[in-house]
């Protein structure tokens, strides 16, 4: 049993857990309950919500995206976008109490190498190698489709009281946002943001923008219910590209003077080539996203504008911490992008559910422990 602050926790030898077998073969088994080592806690998970990567891990198998990664596990747990409770601390862990709610960011890094003591983590120089550090939950190491996780105390965020568990898995997806604008490393406040794609980073990415006092916040897509959505979050204005070209609809909304930065959601295959049109010169643009295939590039037209291009991997350089700041301040309203809950018996249903989009759902979350 572990003990502190009035909290007590039976924590069992084993649990249930979602493995990945080969490509799209999930199986629901029991396996032991994993210790905490130096600088981790255990987290009972929950919730965890589904995000695309998930889905892409689970149908593609593993090595799961990592370059030169370890060796395939058939034991191996998905799901990094979670939140639960501390239950069990390893050696030396005085950062946070058993008890405390947390949500979980993906990437924790190996602390030794250039990007890590730069604060990218998330560009992690030894990523995929537990021996040396490096843990991605969901990715390289077992994430949370389980009743338990280990993490590292450095991935660790406060989730206050008042809020949900669902609103809570929300808070690494609204920390990718965040990210991204912090990125392009620009004042965005009286400044035109637009955001391309109205997924739930793209969505979480209006909110922020917004929050943070951009002007206007121009959210193009497709489907009307989510750029209605995206009025609700904060959009001054949202483009169906359906119906209207997204570059002139931009140049319309701003009197030809573009915007000075897009953050791009959707992955499209033009979406670089139509982002480069939206900004001015001198503009910067976030790839929070990215194609399947190679695309082909304008790069004289970014050239000759002078505009710069950055991409992000995940959430980092501790944006989640400020996402949460504003999530906890109310200055939008996250959890309107929860559409779908689900119990930890049915993950199959829930990642069917967010792969195709039934009843138009946009987050959904996987409920481990009745809230």
């Amino acid at each position: 049993m572990a003990r502190a602050g009035g909290n007590e926790f039976e924590l069992p030898h084993r649990m249930k857990a979602w493995v990945l077998g080969g490509p799209g073969e999930l199986s629901l088994i029991e396996k032991p309950v994993p210790e905490p080592d130096k600088a981790e806690v255990l987290v009972r998970v929950d919730a965890i919500a589904v995000c695309a990567t998930d889905i892409e891990i689970i149908e593609m198998g593993l090595p799961a995206l990592v370059d030169g990664g370890p060796p395939f596990n058939r034991n191996f747990t998905p799901g990094h976008e979670y939140m639960g409770t501390v239950v069990k601390l390893g050696a030396t862990v005085d950062e946070v109490e058993i008890g405390h709610r947390v949500a979980v960011e993906v990437h924790a890094g190996c602390g030794r190498c250039a990007r890590c003591r730069e604060g990218m983590y998330t560009s992690c120089l030894n990523y995929g190698y537990a021996k040396k550090g490096h843990r991605a939950n969901g990715f390289t190491t077992d994430g949370g489709f389980a009743e338990y996780a280990v993490n590292h105390i450095n991935t660790l965020v406060h989730v206050p009281d008042e809020m949900s568990d669902a609103e809570a898995t929300l808070i690494v997806t609204a920390g990718t946002a965040m990210y991204g604008l912090d990125a392009m490393g620009g004042i965005v406040a009286g400044e035109g943001v637009v955001v391309i794609g109205p997924g739930p980073i793209g969505l979480m990415g209006v909110g922020i923008a917004k929050s943070l006092g951009a002007d206007p916040v121009i959210l193009t897509g497709t489907r009307e219910r989510r750029l209605e959505m995206g009025r609700k979050l904060g959009a001054d204005a949202v483009v169906n590209v359906g119906r209207e070209d997204a570059v002139e609809a931009v140049k319309r909304i701003t009197k030809g003077k573009g915007v000075e930065y897009v953050l791009e959601c959707s992955g499209a295959p033009n979406a670089l080539n139509e982002a480069a049109r939206m900004v001015n010169r001198g503009g910067r643009i976030c790839l929070a996203a990215f194609p399947s295939n190679p695309v082909p590039v304008d790069l004289a037209y970014l050239v000759r504008n002078n505009i710069y291009v950055f991409g992000i991997r995940g959430e980092g350089k501790s944006a989640t911490h400020r996402a949460a700041s504003l999530l906890k301040q109310k200055r939008f309203d996250a959890k309107m992008i929860h559409t779908h809950t689900f119990p930890l018996a049915e993950v199959p249903t829930a990642i069917r559910y967010a792969r195709e989009r039934i009843d138009d759902a946009i987050k959904v979350v996987v409920q481990t422990r009745n809230a």
